[in-house]
C-alpha cells in the first residue's frame, strides 16, 4: 500500500505508514460470510428498577452496568456492536474469527453476569453471518436467535444455543432446557442453561510432519506391492480414512520407495455427472504428448464419443502397456466423489487386466462404502484398509517431530491430544497456529473452527485468492485466480505465500500452459469457500466459468464443469432475490447437453441428475420441456416409470407443440415398458402426430417420432417398416446434431437386422460401424456372437455389458439382458444356468413394475420352466404374461404360446402341445422375425418329436434348420442337428 504523505511502500494490511507514521487510506471492509458468536444482554424489569430509584442513581448503576459489560467483551476478544436502550448486542469473530469464539463469548457471558449488581439476563448464540457492510457489523439470522435466547432467559439466566453449546461443551457445566417456542421462528429453540465455565483450550502450532505409526496398513501395501509385482497382476488396494487421518500420507510413504511409473488422478467433489475426469487425468500424464492410441481414448480425451464398454476397455489396455517396461502405480484421490460409471471402470480394470503389475492405489472416506457396499469385496486382488486415529503414543511421537525438539507444556501437549482425536491433520494445523498466531490463537474446538480462524488470520490478499482458488475447486489454477482478482496484480506472490504456509501445493495442471495448485486438504477448501458471500460467489462462479470456456476447450467434460458454476452463481442469485433467466439458461443448456450425452452412453444416474438439474433452471416452455422428454428417457433407464410418466406429462402440457411431440413420442416408448402398452393404435396415434407437426416439426422432433415409429413396428413383428422409418429417424437425427437419437436409431436398426433376416454376419458388421461411431452397440455384438455358437465369448460380452447398465444404473435394460443370455444358455446345454439368469430378473422387473420386457422375458423364462420338468410353474408365468403383455405385442405371445405347448408336452398332453406350437408358428410366420421363426418352428418339431409324429417332426425341424442356417444362427442349427441324429 502506497503511502499518500510520503509515498512509502507499505504491507497491505498496515494501517499506519511505516516511514512518516501517516495514517494509510483504508478500504471499506469487505463483506464476507463468517461463522461468529453472537451475545445478547438486557437488564431484566428495567422499568420496575427505574421507578423505585432515583434517576441520578439509575444513571449511576446503568453506566457502572456498560463500562462492566463493555470491558468484559473486549477482554475476551469480543466487538460491542451497539447499545440499545439497555441491552448489549456484540460480536465474537469480528474482525477475525478466532477458534474458540464461542468460549470466549460464553466466558465474558459469566463475567458479566457476575460482575454486575442489577438483574440481567443474557443469550449466546453461533452461526453463520455476512460481515463488513452497513452500519453493522453482521446481519443473520444468528443474530435474531441470540436476541430470542436472551429474552427467553430468566433473571441471571444465560442461555446457550445449539452450535454454542456444540462448541463448548467440553469446558461448561450446562443444562438441556425444554425446546423454546421463539417470536418469529417456525421451529422451536434447542437452549442450554449455563451453570459455569469450567475448562479452556490449548495453543496450537504448524510445522511439517513427520510420518508416524501404520505400522500394519503399511506391511499390508507393501505385501500388495510385491505380489502385484511377482505375479504381474492388477492390485486394487483402497486406503479409507475420515479427513485428516493420514491417508495421502500413507500413500506418499509408499510411493516413495517404490520402482514404478506413478499417475494421479483425483475425483471433484462436485462429480454429478463428471464421471471420467480422474481417468482423463491419468491417461493424459501416461500419454504425455503422444497422441490417443485408439478412438476410444481420443473420445475419452474429448474427440468423439465411445461407449463405457470401450472406454473402459481402452484404458485398460493402456495401463497394460505402459507396465510392460515398468510396473504402474495409479492413485486415484478422493474416490468418494466418484460417479457409478468410474467404479465401474476401475473395477473393470482390476477384475480384467493380465499379465501386467498395476496397482489401483485409491483413496477414500468411508462413505464411500455406502455408495459401493461391494467395492473390492470378494476379489483375490483386492485390499481394503481402514485408518484410525493415532494412539495417544503415537499422537506424542508426531508432536515431537513437528517440534523438533523445541519444548512443549505438559497441559498443552495433552489438550491437542485430546483435541485432536488422534487425527495427524488437526495435530499438524494446530501446531501451526502457535507459530503463526502465538498470542491468539488455542486449541479449537473443532477442525472447522481451526481452519476458519486460520484462514482469517490470513494477510487480506492471500485470503482473497484463497477463497478465489476455491471457487474452482481443491484444484485450481493460477490463471482462474488471476482472472476472479482483476484488480491483484501479483497473484504469483500470493499463491507462493500460500504454499509457504502450506495452505496449497503445486498439481499437476489440467489447462494447458498453466500452473496448478492443490488444497492440502478438502477442509482447508470449504472452510475458505464458505467465507465468501453469496452475492460475490454468484459473481466469481460465472466470471470462472467464462474463463473456462476460453482456456478448457479441451476438457471432456466441459459441459458438465461449465453447467456446474453456472449454477452455482444462478442458485446464489435465487437465494438472495436476484433471479437471472439468463443466467440460468446458459446453466441449464451446459448440463443439458451434459445429460443427453449421459442418455446415449446410457450412464442413467448421471443423465437424471444433470437433466434434473437443467429442468429446475429453465421456466415452463418449450427449452424445459425438450429437457423433461429426456429425462423421461433417464428415469425409464433407471426403472422409474412414475417419476417418467410425470416429467413426460409435464412436458407434454407445457412445451409448444414441437417439444410437446417430442415429449409425446418419447412417453410411448415408455409407455411401452412401464405399462406395456402399444401396438397397432400407438403405432397410428404416432402417425397421426407426425401428421399434425406439419412446418412447426424440429429435426430433433422428427427423429424421435419416426425412431419411436420404427420401434413400434419392431415390436409388432414389421421389420420392414422398421428398418425404413430407423434410417429417417437417423438422417432427421444427423441433421439435427442428435448423438443420442441417432444413437437410438442405429439401435432400432440394429435390433431389426438382428431379429429380421439379415445374417449374423452383416449384424456383427453393423454392431462394429456403431462402436466405430463412438457409440454402444448394446447386447447386438454380444446376441449375435452366442447365435453363432460362440457360447464362452458371448458369457464374457454379456457379463460385461451386463455389469456396466446395471452400474450405470441402466435397470431395465441389464434385466433384459437375461432373455437372450438365458436362451443361448439352453443352446448350449446348460439349462439351469439359464434359469439362474432368467429367474432374478423376472421377479426384479415385476417389482419396479415394468411390463413391456418383463411379459416377452417370462415367455422365455416358462420356456426354460416347461424344459426343466416344472410345467405348473411354467403356465402360472404364462399366467402373469398373459394379464401383462400387450394384444399386438406378436413376439409375446408367439413365445408364450410355444411355451405353454412344452409344458403341455411336459404333462404328456400331446395333442394340445402341438396345437398351441402350430398357433405359435402361425403368429411367428405372420411377422418378419425370422429368429422367432426358426425357433418356434424348433419348438414345434420338439414337441411333436414327444407326440411320436416322427416325420412331422423331421419336416418342422428341416424347415427351421433352413431359415437358421439362412440366418447364420449356428447355435440353433447344431441343436436341431443334435435333435435329428438322436431320432430314431
Amino acid at each position: 500500500m502506497t503511502c499518500a504523505n510520503c509515498g512509502a511502500e507499505n504491507r497491505e494490511e498496515a494501517r499506519f505508514c511505516d516511514a512518516c507514521g501517516a495514517a494509510l487510506a483504508v478500504a471499506p471492509p469487505r463483506e464476507q460470510r463468517k461463522t461468529v458468536t453472537v451475545l445478547f444482554c438486557d437488564v431484566s424489569g428495567s422499568t420496575a428498577f427505574s421507578e423505585s430509584r432515583d434517576p441520578e442513581a439509575v444513571r449511576a448503576v446503568m453506566t457502572r452496568y456498560f463500562e462492566v459489560a463493555r470491558a468484559a467483551i473486549e477482554r475476551h476478544g469480543g466487538t460491542v456492536e451497539k447499545f440499545i436502550g439497555d441491552a448489549v448486542m456484540a460480536v465474537f469473530g469480528v474482525p477475525v474469527v478466532r477458534e474458540d469464539d464461542a468460549l470466549r463469548a460464553v466466558r465474558a457471558a459469566q463475567e458479566l453476569r457476575d460482575g454486575v449488581d442489577i438483574p440481567i439476563r443474557i443469550g449466546v448464540n453461533t452461526g453463520e453471518v455476512v460481515t463488513g457492510s452497513g452500519d453493522s457489523l453482521v446481519t443473520g439470522d444468528a443474530v435474531n436467535v441470540a436476541a430470542r435466547l436472551e429474552q427467553a432467559a430468566g433473571t441471571g439466566e444465560v442461555l446457550l444455543g445449539e452450535r454454542t453449546y456444540d462448541l463448548v461443551r467440553g469446558a461448561v457445566d450446562a443444562e438441556s432446557l425444554p425446546p423454546l417456542e421463539a417470536k418469529g421462528k417456525s421451529d422451536p429453540l434447542t437452549a442450554y442453561r449455563l451453570g459455569a465455565v469450567t475448562g479452556e483450550t490449548g495453543v496450537a502450532r504448524r510445522i511439517d510432519a513427520p510420518f508416524v505409526g501404520r505400522a500394519r496398513e503399511r506391511t499390508l501395501l507393501a505385501g500388495a506391492w510385491e505380489r502385484c509385482v511377482s505375479e504381474r497382476a492388477c492390485a486394487l488396494f483402497t486406503i479409507l480414512g475420515t479427513a485428516g487421518v493420514g491417508k495421502s500420507r500413507l500413500a506418499a510413504e509408499f510411493l516413495d520407495v517404490v520402482d514404478a511409473t506413478v499417475v494421479r488422478g483425483r475425483c471433484l467433489s462436485y462429480g454429478d455427472g463428471i464421471t471420467y475426469w480422474p481417468i482423463v487425468e491419468v491417461v493424459m500424464q501416461l500419454l504425455g504428448d503422444a497422441p490417443p492410441a485408439n478412438p476410444a481414448i481420443a473420445a475419452l480425451l474429448g474427440d468423439g464419443i465411445a461407449s463405457a464398454d470401450d472406454i473402459a476397455v481402452a484404458t485398460r489396455k493402456l495401463f497394460e502397456s505402459a507396465a510392460t517396461s515398468r510396473p504402474v502405480v495409479v492413485v486415484l484421490d478422493d474416490v468418494q466423489w466418484g460417479e457409478p460409471t468410474f467404479f465401474d471402470l476401475v473395477e473393470h480394470i482390476a477384475d480384467w487386466s493380465r499379465d501386467a503389475p498395476i496397482m489401483l492405489l485409491c483413496l477414500a472416506r468411508p462413505d464411500l462404502l455406502d455408495l459401493r457396499s461391494g467395492w473390492g469385496g470378494g476379489k483375490l486382488n483386492a485390499t481394503t484398509v481402514l485408518l484410525e486415529p493415532l494412539s495417544l503414543i503415537e499422537t506424542d511421537e508426531l508432536i515431537d517431530g513437528l517440534l523438533a525438539g523445541a519444548g512443549l507444556d505438559a497441559g498443552l501437549r495433552a489438550r491437542i491430544r485430546a483435541s485432536s482425536d488422534g487425527n495427524p491433520l488437526f495435530v499438524e494445523q494446530m501446531l501451526a497456529m502457535v507459530e503463526e498466531s502465538p498470542d491468539e490463537v488455542t486449541v479449537p474446538a473443532s477442525i472447522h473452527a481451526l481452519l476458519a480462524a486460520r484462514l482469517d488470520q490470513l494477510p487480506p490478499p492471500e485470503r482473497a485468492a484463497l477463497e478465489r482458488g476455491a471457487v474452482e475447486g481443491q484444484v485450481f489454477h493460477r490463471g482462474a485466480v488471476a482472472a476472479l482478482a482483476p484488480d491483484d496484480p501479483d497473484v504469483p506472490s500470493r499463491l507462493l505465500g500460500l504454499v509457504r504456509k502450506e495452505l496449497v501445493r503445486p498439481s499437476v495442471a489440467t489447462l494447458p500452459d498453466e500452473e496448478a495448485f492443490r488444497f492440502r486438504h478438502l477442509l482447508i477448501r470449504d472452510a475458505a469457500y464458505e467465507a465468501v458471500p453469496k452475492a460475490e460467489r454468484a459473481v466469481l462462479h460465472e466470471r470462472f466459468a467464462d474463463w473456462l470456456a476460453l482456456h478448457g476447450s479441451r476438457l471432456v467434460e466441459l459441459d458438465e464443469i461449465l453447467g456446474y458454476h453456472l449454477e452455482q452463481a444462478a442458485h446464489c442469485r435465487r437465494e438472495l432475490g436476484q433471479w437471472s433467466p439468463e443466467l440460468e439458461g446458459r446453466a441449464a443448456g451446459h448440463l443439458a447437453a451434459a445429460g443427453g450425452r449421459a442418455v446415449t452412453r446410457q450412464d442413467a444416474h448421471a443423465a437424471a441428475t444433470l437433466l434434473r438439474r437443467a429442468a429446475d433452471l429453465l421456466p415452463v416452455g418449450r427449452d424445459r420441456a425438450f429437457v423433461l422428454g429426456r429425462l423421461g428417457l433417464a428415469y425409464e433407464l433407471l426403472g422409474r416409470f412414475e417419476d417418467a410418466y410425470a416429467v413426460i406429462d409435464d412436458a407434454v402440457e407445457t412445451g409448444d407443440d414441437d417439444a410437446a411431440a417430442f415429449a409425446f413420442f418419447v412417453g410411448i416408448v415408455v409407455h411401452g415398458h412401464g405399462d406395456g402398452v402399444f401396438g397397432v393404435e400407438s403405432e397410428q396415434a404416432i402417425r397421426a402426430r407426425l401428421d399434425s407437426l406439419g412446418a412447426v416439426a424440429s429435426d430433433e422432433t422428427l427423429s424421435a417420432g419416426y425412431a419411436t415409429l420404427a420401434l413400434m413396428q419392431f415390436w409388432l413383428g414389421r421389420i420392414g417398416d422398421a428398418l425404413g422409418n430407423a434410417t429417417t429417424a437417423l438422417d432427421y437425427a444427423r441433421r439435427a446434431g442428435d448423438r443420442d437419437f441417432e444413437h437410438k436409431a442405429l439401435l432400432i436398426l440394429g435390433l431389426a437386422k438382428w431379429h429380421g433376416p439379415t445374417p449374423w454376419t452383416e449384424v456383427l458388421e453393423h454392431a462394429g460401424a456403431m462402436e466405430a461411431l463412438g457409440l454402444p452397440s448394446g447386447s447386438i455384438r454380444a446376441n449375435a456372437v452366442a447365435a453363432q455358437g460362440r457360447f464362452d465369448e458371448s458369457r464374457g460380452l454379456f457379463d460385461e455389458h451386463v455389469s456396466a447398465l446395471t452400474e450405470r444404473g441402466a435397470r431395465v435394460n441389464a434385466l433384459g439382458q437375461a432373455m437372450g443370455r438365458a436362451w443361448f444358455e439352453m443352446l448350449a446345454g446348460d439349462l439351469g444356468r439359464g434359469l439362474d439368469l432368467v429367474a432374478p430378473a423376472w421377479v426384479e422387473l415385476g417389482e419396479i413394475g415394468e411390463r413391456g420386457t418383463r411379459s416377452t422375458l417370462g415367455g422365455v423364462y416358462a420356456d426354460l420352466l416347461a424344459r426343466a420338468g416344472r410345467p405348473d410353474e411354467a403356465d402360472e408365468v404364462l399366467d402373469v404374461v398373459a394379464d401383462i403383455g400387450a394384444p399386438d405385442d406378436f413376439l409375446t405371445a408367439s413365445t408364450a404360446l410355444a411355451a405353454r405347448g412344452l409344458a403341455a408336452s411336459a404333462r404328456g398332453d400331446h395333442e394340445r402341445a402341438v396345437e398351441l406350437a402350430r398357433e405359435a408358428v402361425a403368429i411367428a410366420d405372420a411377422g418378419e422375425y425370422t429368429t422367432q421363426q426358426h425357433d418356434v418352428w424348433m419348438e414345434l418339431g420338439e414337441v411333436l418329436l414327444a407326440a411320436g409324429r416322427v416325420d412331422e417332426a423331421r419336416e418342422a425341424l428341416a424347415h427351421s434348420r433352413g431359415l437358421a442356417a439362412q440366418k447364420g444362427s449356428n447355435a440353433v442349427v447344431d441343436r436341431i442337428d443334435a435333435l435329428l441324429a438322436a431320432t430314431p
